[in-house]
């Protein structure tokens, strides 16, 4: 996992947190990667892993593409005021998991974590009855929208904050 970090950063990436740096406290011989941030990724870099990646674009149709292009399709995210560039993300963009305005789309424990293309793991896409779903290649939307004053910087998976509007849907 660490050696993903040294890629991006041996390929341009401006690395602005550290993963690798992370100790635990008694578990010092463990081996654990923390939140790690990449600015300035490009889509031909090989970042993948423990990290989170900005690429940065001058249009949307400029911000679609890589993510439609990529082998792996298993979430993306868009981070917006607009309501109509959201509606348009989510409608545009084929992944899996899309998440609007939260940092990774990780929707309810009854999905499995799994994409479309080369993200998914097995045979199937997730057990149960649901399964049947996944064959009509679903896709699940996590929504936040906060108010502006609230906005922040954020590695955490979303839940009910006070304030905040937050839903999964399908």
């Amino acid at each position: 996992m660490r050696d993903y970090i040294d890629v991006g950063v041996r390929e341009g990436a401006e690395l602005l947190i550290d993963g690798r740096l992370i100790r635990v406290p008694g578990f010092e011989g463990g081996f654990f990667v923390g939140p790690t941030l990449f600015d300035r990724v490009r889509p031909d870099m090989r970042n993948f892993g423990p990290v989170l990646g900005l690429v940065r674009v001058t249009g949307y149709s400029e911000a679609v593409k890589p993510v439609n292009e990529h082998q792996f399709a298993n979430g993306t995210a868009v981070f917006t005021q607009s309501g109509s560039i959201a509606h348009a993300f989510v409608r545009d963009i084929q992944t899996r998991m899309v998440g609007v305005n939260v940092p990774v789309p990780v929707p309810m424990a009854f999905h499995s974590f799994g994409g479309w293309r080369q993200s998914l793991f097995g045979d199937h896409h997730m057990h149960g009855p649901e399964g049947v779903r996944s064959y009509t290649r679903l896709k699940t939307v996590t929504q936040r929208w906060p108010e502006p004053a609230t906005v922040r910087a954020d590695f955490s998976i979303p839940t009910m904050i006070p304030g905040h509007r937050a839903c999964v849907t399908h």
